[in-house]
């Protein structure tokens, strides 16, 4: 079966510097910024969209994605690869899903949005968001996936419980030493249910912009 596959590579603009690196200007550079900042500007510049900030309202979907996305909301079913802490997990509608690791703040019965994907498709089309450069901290660039503008669909997980594995003990010493320590360890993870994966129709999404 021939797969049709759309990137969102033209809308995708440069990415920020990562929030956990800070590089202080220099004071030329320092000055020439406030210069800039007090002279009033012709047109106000839109915000950019990037890694940590997937999706902005005023920034127009492309064309192409326009075309076929319709194509891609009429074939059923779909799936989706959302990110949940920069992890990536390929479900369905209907999926549970064993997360890894304990999410705090959340109790059984809440209802989670899942807005950060990288891949949306179904069994002859494939939706994919284009490649970004992310910045290391040591001022290499790395070239790594983007995600998807959250206004193209609603992915909804709701909280089942929570799981915790058998008690762990584990006896640790160091050398030339006859005290024995024991650790105990016993984890706790948090269980999801995909209840909703729905793509949104073009008209959807121009609505959602204007509000």
């Amino acid at each position: 079966m021939l797969s049709r596959t759309v990137r969102q590579a033209d809308q995708v603009p440069e990415p920020l510097l990562n929030s956990g690196v800070h590089i202080s200007p220099s004071p030329r550079a320092a000055l020439k910024s406030s210069e800039t900042s007090t002279a009033p500007s012709s047109a106000a510049r839109l915000p950019q969209p990037n890694s940590i900030a997937p999706s902005q309202a005023t920034t127009p979907i492309a064309d192409s994605v326009k075309e076929l996305l319709p194509s891609l909301r009429a074939q059923q079913p779909h799936y989706i690869t959302a990110h949940i802490h920069a992890r990536p997990y390929v479900v369905t509608q209907g999926d549970i899903v064993r997360l890894p690791f304990f999410m705090h703040g959340v109790s059984p019965g809440d209802v989670l949005r899942l807005n950060r994907a990288s891949t949306i498709g179904s069994r002859d089309y494939t939706l994919k968001a284009g490649a970004v450069d992310h910045h290391l901290w040591n001022g290499k660039t790395k070239r790594k996936n983007g995600y998807l503008d959250e206004r193209l669909f609603v992915c909804r997980a709701v909280v089942v419980g929570t799981e915790s594995e058998p008690m762990r003990f584990k006896e640790k010493t160091k050398q030339r030493q006859r005290h024995v320590r024991t650790v105990r360890s016993k984890h706790r993870y948090t269980i999801l249910k995909v209840k909703e994966l729905t793509i949104r129709s073009p008209d959807e999404i121009e609505a959602k912009s204007d509000h």
